[in-house]
């Protein structure tokens, strides 16, 4: 069952105005990056470098700032184990998973209409 803005509202009036909390979460979940980064997670835990290889494009720079940001925000846990060499691990919380849950059929969406959509004519 699709909801509404209205109804979204309805409940929560300040809900995606101005100011409100959740335009930033919308920033940081639904971003490029933070969208590629909870997507490849959402395979299972990755070491840093599998996180590179599986998100084509992002720099270590945006990576870093990215996993950073979605940590603080509850949706990524970081684990760094104290082995020589270091081992650091990351995935997604419960919030992240239930986030998932509602994320993938959206970008099921997306890979099955973005050429399509690109490709009309003007």
């Amino acid at each position: 069952m699709m909801v509404s803005l209205a109804e979204i509202r309805a409940e929560r009036p300040e809900a995606f105005s101005d100011g409100c909390p959740t335009r930033t979460v919308l920033d940081h979940v639904m971003g490029k990056w933070g969208v590629l980064v909870l997507v490849a997670l959402s395979d299972g835990t990755q070491r840093w470098g599998e996180l590179r290889r599986n998100i084509s494009g992002i720099s270590e720079k945006m990576l870093a700032s990215t996993l950073k940001t979605l940590e603080a925000d509850g949706l990524v846990r970081r684990t760094a184990y104290p082995e020589v060499p270091p081992r650091v691990e990351y995935a997604l919380t419960a919030l992240g998973r239930d986030l998932m849950t509602r994320m993938l059929p959206l970008m099921d969406w997306v890979a099955d209409n973005a050429a399509s959509m690109l490709d009309r004519p003007d």
